[in-house]
Formats: structure tokens, C-alpha cells, sequence
């Protein structure tokens, strides 16, 4: 067993828990930096070394918006933005459409949702408003609110996503040149050797702040640990920190984080499977009189992976199938070899080709299921109905012993890695603000 002493103990080393620690770190902070996974980045998994003409993205992939702190970041990493919108297609009925119409469509179903004075879930809300547009556009919102943002329409705050949706996120999106990975080098370089400890492979089980500072109990690769810090810092997906809810749970904390269950109870972590298919060619390019050469999304509502994207303005022979919210959960259950075949089925579908032209074209199939994962349960966090203030509270510390990181504590956006960024130099500022002014006292 070890036993070791550190100003902050930083639970999680995704985009958030990194940021927080090289921050600290930077301050002159002794910090112990533990994860459960094998590796750093969490949600960010980028795949490389898999014979693909590009790095594979598994998890996040897409610059949402402004996010200053990401592309910040991302130009301290050396890396480039490239666009990654693309022309919009649809196929429903079996005809393929520009989906231009169709968003415009949805913006204005969703109008009046953000200044409505009482939040309502989007199936309330679309069930009361839908009577006055067309089925195809009650399918689209359905479609992507459970693709774009991951949510399951029962529970999803209509509010909150007609907020969102109205700050250009779904259109203005660009990626990462050779992904995502470049930035979580870039900040595991930024934690000093000298400062920070690395623990990978290091279950934390249990978390006792109860007394003058913070008691850690967990598992290594090599054995049990045992950690003592002054404070901590919590970056760990919201769905762990929900199962203190019912009284379970892969991390125990004592006392319970009863103060954090109003703040759970407005927030969810969405469900999503991605299947990254690996062509010989962009074949897709040639087909329809070349039409969808320029395409950057693609939308089929009646297929298993309604969602499929391109790597525009790249070029490159990858297409990725997305499905995310209950329908994710679903097929979650049928086992790897199916959500392979419904992906290709649903590739087929939409470019109106036979399932045996699409495997002709097929060299590899790289699928990450997020709700499998056991150290995420979902993938990206999102507001229920009455939530829009759970961020905050999630965010606030508890005794100046525990502080809270992470997409699910930073509202604008939530469940980005610009959240999760934002969120970790966030609470590393307000633990050093806390251990300046218990100095100064």
C-alpha cells in the first residue's frame, strides 16, 4: 500500500481533471493526478497506428462555436482548424434533399422554446407545437436532438437546446487537423514531473472528506492505494457521480454528496455509439452525378445509424455512422458484430446502393460504444427539463474540501470538450483562490 501527501488530489484525467492539473501544477501545487483508464484524455480517444489514412477519432471530434479556451489551447498545440460542415443532405421517402429547408425549419419550430417563462421536455414541447409543421420537421428536432446533443426527447429541457441550437453549434463546426490528440499531449506536457504524480490504470473507490482534508482509497495495477490530500478535485462523468443517488456506485464518498442532488438530478449523460468505417476510396464522391462530393452530413431519420459524416474538407475515404439517446441504448444491446452490420446497412441506405457494393469498398470498422465504457456510461452530458441551473451548483465546492470539474459544470456549452476545458482552469483557480486567502488569514 502506498500512502503519500499532496495539496490536490485530481480525480480524473479526461480534458478537464489535465487542464486543472497543469494549471495547479503551474501555481507551485504538489498534485496527484489519478485515473482509471489506461490513458489520458477520457472522452477524447483518438486511435492511431490502425493502418487508417487519418487519426480515428472515437470520441470527441468537432469544435463547436467560439470555444476560446479550446482553440486557445489547440494553437498552443501547434495544431490547425480545419472546417467541417460541408453541404447538408437528407434522405427520406428515398429521395435525396439539400437539408438547408429542413434546419430552417427546425429553428423556427423551436422559436419560442428558449424565452418560454416554464421549461418542458422537447417531446411536451413538440407534441403541443407540432401540429403546425410538417411531420419531417417533428422528425428532424426528434432525430437530432437525440443525435447532436445525445438526449433522450423525454427528458431533455426544450429550453436548453433551443438555446443552444440558436448559438450556431450545429452549423459553424470544425475539427482538430490530425484530431484531437495533439491537444491532450500538449497538457499532459504542461504537468510538471517535479509537481504532479501520475497515476494511470488507479481506481479511486472511496473518497473521505469528512475530516481536515481529503482521504483516498483505490486500486493500482499493483495494489491497493491509499492518498491524502488537502483538497480534491472531482472530473469524473457525471453518470459515476449520479450513481451516489441511489446509494451505489463506483466511487464512495463519506459523508454522501447529498448538497450535489438537486444539481444531478438536472443533468443526464447522453448515449452514443460511433462507427468509424474505413473505405478504400471516397466512392461515395462518384455517385448521383457526383452530387454528394461536397457533403459533409448526411441524415437518413428511418435508418439505425441516422447521422453519417464525412471527413470534408479532407477528403479522405471515412465515414463515420452516429447514434446517439435511447436508440444508442438499444442497439448498445445487440452485440458489436450487429452495430457493425446496421452501420454499413445504414451507409447503404442512405447512398441508395446494395450492402455488397458498400463491403467491396470496406477495409476496416473502428466502433466505440460510450455507454459501454465503465469509467463514462454515455457520452456527452445534457440539461433536463428545469435544469439550466444545475451546472452552477454542480460546480460549487463543498467545504473548500471538494471541487467539481467537468462538461456537466459548465453551462455554456455543456457537454463540449470546451466545457470540460473551461470547467478544469476553473476550479484549479478557485482552489488557488481558497489557498491564498486561508494564507492570508
Amino acid at each position: 500500500m502506498s500512502s503519500s501527501d499532496f495539496d490536490i488530489a485530481v480525480i480524473g484525467a479526461g480534458a478537464a481533471g489535465l487542464c486543472a492539473a497543469a494549471e495547479l501544477a503551474t501555481a507551485g501545487c504538489s498534485v496527484v493526478l489519478l485515473e482509471a483508464r489506461d490513458r489520458f484524455g477520457g472522452r477524447i480517444y483518438t486511435h492511431s497506428g490502425s493502418g487508417a489514412p487519418y487519426p480515428i477519432e472515437l470520441g470527441a471530434e468537432f469544435v463547436h462555436g467560439v470555444a476560446p479556451v479550446t482553440k486557445q489551447l489547440l494553437r498552443a498545440a501547434g495544431v490547425v482548424m480545419v472546417d467541417a460542415t460541408g453541404t447538408r443532405f437528407t434522405r427520406r421517402d428515398g429521395q435525396l434533399s439539400d437539408a438547408h429547408d429542413d434546419f430552417r425549419e427546425v429553428e423556427r419550430l423551436l422559436q419560442e422554446a428558449a424565452s418560454m417563462p416554464q421549461d418542458e421536455s422537447v417531446a411536451q414541447y413538440l407534441k403541443r407545437r407540432g401540429g403546425a409543421f410538417e411531420r419531417e420537421t417533428i422528425e428532424m428536432v426528434r432525430m437530432m436532438v437525440e443525435g447532436f446533443d445525445a438526449a433522450d426527447p423525454q427528458d431533455a429541457s426544450v429550453k436548453a437546446i433551443a438555446e443552444e441550437w440558436s448559438g450556431g453549434s450545429i452549423e459553424g463546426q470544425e475539427r482538430p487537423l490530425g484530431g484531437y490528440a495533439a491537444l491532450i499531449t500538449h497538457l499532459v506536457r504542461q504537468l510538471d514531473s517535479s509537481r504532479v504524480r501520475v497515476m494511470l490504470s488507479t481506481c479511486v473507490e472511496a473518497v473521505d472528506w469528512g475530516g481536515s482534508g481529503v482521504q483516498l482509497t483505490g486500486r493500482h495495477a499493483s495494489g491497493p492505494i491509499a492518498l491524502r490530500a488537502h483538497r480534491a478535485v472531482v472530473t469524473v462523468p457525471v453518470s459515476l457521480l449520479k450513481e451516489q443517488l441511489v446509494g451505489g456506485g463506483r466511487i464512495r464518498f463519506d459523508p454522501p454528496l447529498q448538497a450535489k442532488k438537486d444539481a444531478l438530478q438536472g443533468l443526464a449523460l447522453g448515449h452514443v455509439i460511433k462507427v468509424v468505417l474505413q473505405f478504400r476510396r471516397a466512392f461515395w464522391e462518384e455517385l448521383h452525378h457526383g452530387r454528394l462530393r461536397d457533403a459533409g452530413f448526411m441524415h437518413a431519420p428511418a435508418a439505425s445509424f441516422p447521422t453519417l459524416w464525412t471527413l470534408l474538407s479532407l477528403r479522405l475515404p471515412l465515414l463515420t455512422a452516429w447514434i446517439g439517446g435511447p436508440q444508442a441504448q438499444r442497439l448498445s444491446s445487440l452485440g458489436g458484430d450487429e452495430v457493425s452490420r446496421q452501420a454499413l446497412h445504414s451507409v447503404a441506405q442512405f447512398l441508395d446502393v446494395s450492402e455488397a457494393s458498400v463491403l467491396d469498398e470496406l477495409v476496416a470498422v473502428h466502433t466505440y460504444d460510450w455507454s459501454a465504457d465503465p469509467w463514462s456510461r454515455g457520452a456527452y452530458c445534457y440539461l433536463m427539463v428545469n435544469g439550466q441551473k444545475a451546472p452552477a451548483l454542480l460546480a460549487q465546492p463543498l467545504r473548500d474540501r471538494l471541487y467539481f470539474a467537468g462538461d456537466a459544470t459548465n453551462s455554456d456549452p455543456t457537454g463540449t470538450v470546451e466545457a470540460a476545458l473551461a470547467s478544469g482552469r476553473e476550479a484549479a483557480r478557485a482552489v488557488l483562490r481558497s489557498m491564498r486567502s486561508a494564507s492570508a488569514r
